[in-house]
């Protein structure tokens, strides 16, 4: 079973504005309803793409009733802890470009935190779980780590999408798989990466360091991957580009769902850069059919 943990999902509130006029009255052109959370949409890129998972984390009140719901009737399996507070709502203005207004998010108690911690009781060394997104604010900034150590201690492989001073401590966990962008990777190792050569380089020393697999996105380049025994390289196929949120969350899903039937990284890669073409061509997460003409497009190289 793959599992996918969004430690602070929310309710994504999509808006698009026509000449937005700050201070005044603006009635939107559409808006959209979605739920929210990293961990979230890898899940239901997976569902989208046959591959079953079960959605853990934390929500509550109203919005976590929303999240929840909307799971259940993608038929995606949940065993989210409840909180007492609402889970967060996440505003995506659009109005020529994006802005975002992110909530913060509900308060987690020792308690609830134990209550989660005993969910992964369940996994084992068949299981891969997926650690994504944002920490709240009542949790420490290195919780991803201690969780990675906890779930490999169960032989549990570890997948860690997250960005700054947490992808940092997820590192020193050595997980199965992270999936930084090249801005994520520079902001690592202190420096700016702008080709494949260098994306290729630092991803090399993120193997060296522990990590077994790492993706690294580059938006129109393409995208790396990278172990112990491979460097391959995908190009970026071509379409407008629509969307960015979900895009990366895509990658995972695609990857995940390839790999957990075939066990083949080059082909997992290959439909890990499909997935997250198709949902940065949409204005939604991925469609599966999207995903297989796009993946037509995807030429492996081997560097």
């Amino acid at each position: 079973m793959i599992y996918t943990v969004t430690l602070n999902p929310s309710v994504d509130y999509v808006v698009e504005v026509e000449d937005f006029a700050v201070g005044k009255l603006n009635r939107s052109k559409s808006d959209l309803k979605l739920p929210g959370g990293k961990g979230i949409n890898v899940s239901l890129v997976l569902k989208r793409l046959g591959t079953e998972s079960r959605a853990l984390g934390f929500i509550g009140g109203f919005t976590g009733f929303f999240i929840e719901s909307f799971l259940k009737r993608e038929n995606i399996q949940t065993d989210f802890v409840q909180v007492n507070e609402d889970t967060r709502i996440n505003i995506k203005l659009k109005t020529g470009g994006e802005t975002e207004i992110n909530g913060s998010g509900p308060h987690i108690s020792t308690e609830k935190y134990e209550e989660f911690l005993g969910k992964l009781d369940q996994l084992t060394n068949e299981d891969i779980i997926v650690f994504s997104g944002s920490i709240p604010k009542s949790l420490s900034p290195d919780v991803y780590s201690g969780l990675i150590h906890v779930c490999k201690e169960k032989g549990v492989k570890v997948v860690a999408d997250v960005s700054g001073a947490a992808l940092k401590s997820v590192i020193r966990a050595k997980p199965f798989l992270v999936k930084p962008n090249h801005h994520e990777l520079g902001e690592i190792f202190k420096t700016s990466i702008e080709t494949i050569e260098d994306a290729a380089f630092y991803g090399k020393k993120l193997v060296e360091m522990g990590v077994e697999n790492v993706i690294i996105s580059m938006a129109e380049k393409g995208a790396l991957f990278i172990n112990k025994k491979a460097l391959y390289h995908a190009n970026a196929p071509k379409g407008e580009l629509k969307n960015s949120v979900g895009a990366g969350d895509s990658v995972v899903g695609g990857f995940l769902s390839a790999y957990a039937t075939r066990k083949d990284y080059q082909e997992a890669f290959r439909m890990g850069t499909a997935a997250g073409s198709a949902t940065a061509f949409s204005m939604e997460l991925c469609k599966k059919e999207d995903v297989f003409t796009l993946l037509t497009q995807v030429e492996i190289t081997h560097l």
